[in-house]
């Protein structure tokens, strides 16, 4: 076994299991039509042969080796954009354009020839969901099979369930749909948002629907979401075969520790190798992504323990997959510089930043600008294995301006300066822009 909840080796017991959905027809499937546990099983434990071939199978003993680790695991070879969404998993979202969206700049280096809103561009064509998992972002359709339906057996009020029951019928009559369409149609009037302030009541009933999979997002319109039906393939069934096909209890238990398991393993793909602290943290937001396992979390999190690849260094406790090796320090180092998305996988966690690279880091595109110390929407700088600045990009007449800083000033090697230019020629491909020279600040 590799780990994983969903094994790649098919062993007997989840085969039987597997086999055994597979007797009885199911009632639900994946929006391709496909067994979703088929779909999570690539989703969560991808191939990594490849990475695997060159780690030695020794446990970790430092720092060093787990950086080394993390960057040439989370850093891998550029393929396509489907592979590196299927690889990732999770993709997290954000607004913010500087000087584009994180989405597209945590895909920039996985993806040959990566351009800024590609996503979007071929989102309709890619087997991905916009939906909640850790935070908001994209996932792939394994992980969003992982997390739904959710809330079951949770009651609404009688007159959310009528306007529910309205608007679902609205969408799929009209396909898809623009959310101020649906306001003119219904004109439910103003709430009180998340923030405060007031918005739309059709829009929150439309964002509540979506997050419990009644809708889906079909693609965006000048960055509005556009909602569409999501409508389960089912299969009629007589009555004595659904009776005969139904999980027992047990198999229901079952199913629902792999699938909270599951939702750990992506945790711990993506973000590997975690702190002890953040893995416990981010089991715990696992009660947004899927609410209907919220009293599951804690022996989740037990059963994670017990199962993940982990050692102490430095009193603290590491984990990663368990099909992996974290010594990975001890090969050829990584070259170049790198500018991260200020929510990629390498840098999400700031205690680990932290850890790894002896600078605190933080994203401060919301602290007030005369509190700012790195700059409104700073991307750390890789250089080899070793993050020491930071670059603030901006656009202005056509051209890249990008500023710079770094915690222990520019290092006095030609080669680091080659490989800026390298990189910051690479973003102004990324974005479209020309190819002039502009100075750096």
């Amino acid at each position: 076994k590799n780990g994983s909840s969903f094994s790649n080796d098919g062993t007997a017991g989840s085969r039987s299991r597997h086999q055994q959905r597979r007797a009885c027809p199911s009632s639900v499937r994946s929006s391709d039509g496909n067994d979703s546990h088929e779909v999570v099983r690539t989703a969560i434990a991808p191939d990594l042969t490849a990475y695997n071939r060159f780690v030695p199978a020794q446990p970790p003993t430092t720092l060093a080796e787990l950086r080394r680790y993390a960057i040439r695991r989370t850093l891998f070879t550029p393929g396509t954009l489907a592979r590196a969404v299927e690889r990732l998993g999770y993709v997290q979202a954000d607004p913010i354009r500087s000087p584009a969206r994180a989405q597209d700049l945590i895909l920039r280096p996985r993806v040959r020839g990566y351009r800024a809103g590609d996503l979007e561009r071929r989102y309709t064509r890619l087997a991905v969901e916009e939906d909640f998992f850790v935070n908001y972002g994209f996932v792939s359709r394994g992980l969003h099979a992982l997390m739904h339906p959710r809330e079951r057996g949770v009651s609404r009020p009688a007159a959310q369930r009528r306007r529910t029951a309205e608007l679902l019928a609205f969408v799929r009559e009209h396909g898809t749909v623009h959310p101020r369409d649906v306001d003119r149609h219904f004109a439910h009037g103003r709430v009180t948002n998340y923030w405060g302030g007031t918005s739309s009541a059709t829009t929150h009933l439309l964002d509540d629907m979506h997050y419990r999979g009644l809708l889906r997002i079909a693609g965006r319109e000048n960055g509005i979401r556009l909602y569409a039906a999501r409508e389960p393939h089912v299969q009629t069934q007589p009555r004595a075969e659904r009776a005969r096909c139904s999980p027992d209890r047990a198999e229901r238990q079952r199913e629902a520790q792999e699938n909270s398991d599951a939702l750990v393993d992506a945790i711990v793909h993506l973000y590997a190798p975690l702190p002890q602290a953040t893995l416990t943290w981010l089991v715990a937001r696992l009660r947004y992504a899927a609410p209907q396992w919220h009293a599951r979390l804690p022996a989740t999190l037990r059963r994670a323990k017990e199962r993940l690849g982990q050692a102490t260094i430095d009193g603290v406790r590491w984990y990663w997959p368990a099909n992996e090796s974290a010594s990975g320090g001890r090969g050829r180092p990584v070259a170049g510089v790198r500018l991260l998305a200020p929510f990629d996988p390498l840098v999400w966690d700031r205690r680990r930043f932290e850890q790894f690279w002896g600078w605190a880091y933080r994203f401060e595109a919301y602290t007030p600008k005369a509190k700012r110390k790195l700059g409104y929407y700073a991307l750390p700088l890789l250089w080899h294995e070793d993050i020491i600045g930071w670059a603030n990009l901006s656009v202005q007449d056509d051209a890249l301006v990008p500023a710079l800083g770094f915690v222990r000033g520019m290092p006095d090697d030609p080669a680091f300066a080659r490989a800026l230019d390298e990189e910051l020629d690479a973003v102004r491909v990324f974005l479209g822009l020309a190819h002039h020279h502009t100075p750096r600040t």
